[in-house]
């Protein structure tokens, strides 16, 4: 029976480029996961899209004389080309700047607004004296009062990863010229979030298990302080307007709409399949799974604030709103130990790494380092040995010789075999573990471990041809041999679509490299023993072996 499985991914702020960071900290778990259930035969809807109303968007134009539709534009751009290359498979990615994603806000705030979950009040802002301003929380920094980090934002610790305001932090600044700001009062709409603090316990406390100790330990911990109303608006004019008159001069702060994106780009993905009211199966059937791939810094907003907003939602509308059923954050990656920074070019961009390697070298390194728990660190040495030693020799290797072997020595077809013995049941046995396992992993969330199940199956194919020497058998025992032969591609067709979620462009041109025409996706997830006598075509390299002497070309490339 198929499931229904949403998967909503976080909305990166279209202020710059895209690196492994973010990648491995969101976008490709979240694309493994699809194409693990599409495999499956799951329906799935994942959905993302550019954040164009953020502050970084606003400081970004600020600092390069443009408008913030050119900047959010320009990198809007950039990303679609950034996920098509290293195959993100998003069923929608759009944009927080649509009509339908301010119509999708509008309906929520003025829904909570008639509740009472929004009201008016007045809230403390700093005001800068020199830019003459309010300013916006981004652009207030100083130390954390929480964990002491001196590069806290208004808005949030990095560090930490505490919510702040603005008048929490210690010794505050202005951003652009380092003036102490004033305190003073502006009227703004506030979030009631103190009132659902004892429903978002119940909530909290019931089935989550399958969550990530650090997800449900740090949600639970923020609900044990007490949750606090937040104001959901600002004073600038770039962003979703508020749908009340007189207002002209304040927009929706990005907050609170960003999360919204998810209901609103799945309704412009059901408008665009011709049936505007299929959102409804993958947010109101209780049945369908939702899932919400972030970064731990966004977890606040997806474990507690978005689902307060939803439970808020259908208590409005009298109708039901699935809250997550799981929310998979990981860690941050660092560079050198550091986390990555754009300003000190101390990062590994994603569209640059891709003009000189190939996307599946990169995406089998960030699987396999994944920070699913605790923070990992990319290194240009790793990323090589990784490459060289796992992808290529236990891997990408072992296809060519056991393909190349039998396109030249059994007439450029999948050999038939003779009786398969104890030795090559075993191996089957082995490969459709290693898939199994594989799934088993992919379907709770443990990437790294889904990784090294498929590449455990992949050794044991090396096993088997290193006892069996088909080489030797090729002149002894033809026909014992082709039966060898037939079991190694067979096992190789098992693993891969084991490894096709992590290394779709690769395990695809394997696919058609064994004969089939279709996407590895409609075979499903299970063990296919191939057709003897089905014509191979002419094997090809998967991967290539990298030159060590690239680590130190592009550990030059890198800031300090």
């Amino acid at each position: 029976m198929t499931e229904k499985i949403f998967i909503g991914v976080a909305w990166p702020y279209a202020n710059g480029s895209l690196h492994t960071g973010q990648l491995v900290g969101a976008y490709l778990p979240a694309d493994i996961f699809a194409r693990y259930h599409r495999t499956v035969g799951n329906q799935v809807l994942m959905v993302s899209g550019s954040d164009q109303h953020g502050t970084p968007i606003t400081v970004r134009a600020e600092q390069e004389g443009k408008s913030p539709a050119e900047i959010a534009a320009h990198y809007h751009k950039e990303f679609l080309e950034t996920w098509r290359r290293v195959g993100i498979s998003f069923d929608i990615y759009t944009s927080t700047g649509t009509e339908n994603h301010a119509r999708t806000v509008h309906d929520i705030f003025l829904k909570l607004y008639q509740r009472g979950d929004i009201y008016k009040g007045t809230m403390p802002l700093p005001y800068c004296p020199v830019e003459g301003r309010f300013l916006l929380d981004r652009y207030v920094e100083g130390t954390c009062p929480i964990c002491g980090y001196q590069g806290a934002r208004g808005d949030q610790c990095d560090n930490c990863g505490n919510v702040l305001d603005p008048t929490d932090l210690i010794s505050p600044r202005c951003r652009f010229d380092g003036a102490t700001p004033e305190i003073r009062d502006s009227e703004h709409f506030f979030l009631r979030l103190s009132s659902y603090t004892e429903r978002l316990k119940k909530w909290l406390a019931t089935d989550k298990a399958h969550w990530r100790k650090n997800v449900l330990r740090f949600s639970l911990g923020t609900l044990e302080q007490g949750l606090r109303d937040r104001a959901i608006t600002r004073d600038l004019t770039w962003g979703v307007s508020i749908p009340l008159p007189g207002y002209d001069h304040k927009r929706i702060y990005v907050w609170f709409e960003a999360v919204i994106g998810y209901l609103s780009a799945s309704k412009e993905w059901a408008q665009r399949q011709g049936d505007p009211e299929k959102w409804r199966e993958f947010w109101q059937d209780p049945k369908c799974k939702t899932y919400y791939f972030i970064g731990k810094d966004n977890i606040l907003f997806h474990t507690l604030i978005w689902p307060m907003q939803l439970i808020a939602y259908a208590d409005a509308t009298g109708e039901h709103y699935n809250l997550p059923y799981d929310v998979p954050a990981n860690q941050y990656q660092t560079v050198r130990g550091s986390k990555a920074s754009t300003s000190r070019n101390l990062a590994v961009w994603v569209l640059d790494f891709l003009d000189r390697y190939e996307p599946d070298q990169l995406r089998y390194y960030l699987a396999a380092t994944m920070p699913e728990t605790s923070d990992s660190d990319f290194t240009w040495t790793d990323l090589v040995r990784r490459n060289n030693d796992e992808l290529v020799a236990a891997w990408g290797n072992l296809v060519n010789r056991v393909l190349t072997f039998a396109f030249r020595h059994f007439d450029r077809v999948i050999p038939t075999p003779a009786q398969l013995v104890a030795r090559d049941r075993m191996l089957m046995q082995r490969v459709e573990q290693a898939l199994r396992q594989t799934g088993e992993h992919l379907r709770w969330c443990r990437f790294r471990a889904g990784l090294e199940a498929a590449m455990a199956g992949a050794r044991e194919v090396n096993r088997y041809l290193e006892e069996s020497a088909p080489w030797r058998l090729i002149d002894e025992n033809r026909p014992r041999c082709a039966t060898v032969i037939y079991t190694a591609i067979a096992a190789i067709n098992v693993l891969k679509v084991a490894l096709y979620p992590f290394l779709p462009f690769s395990c695809q041109k394997l696919h058609h490299m064994l004969g089939y025409k279709d996407p590895i996706e409609r075979h499903g997830w299970k063990v296919e023993m191939p057709r003897p006598g089905q014509h191979l075509a002419e094997p090809e390299p998967l991967y290539r072996k990298l030159d060590p002497a690239v680590v130190a070309q592009e550990e030059m490339r890198l800031g300090v």
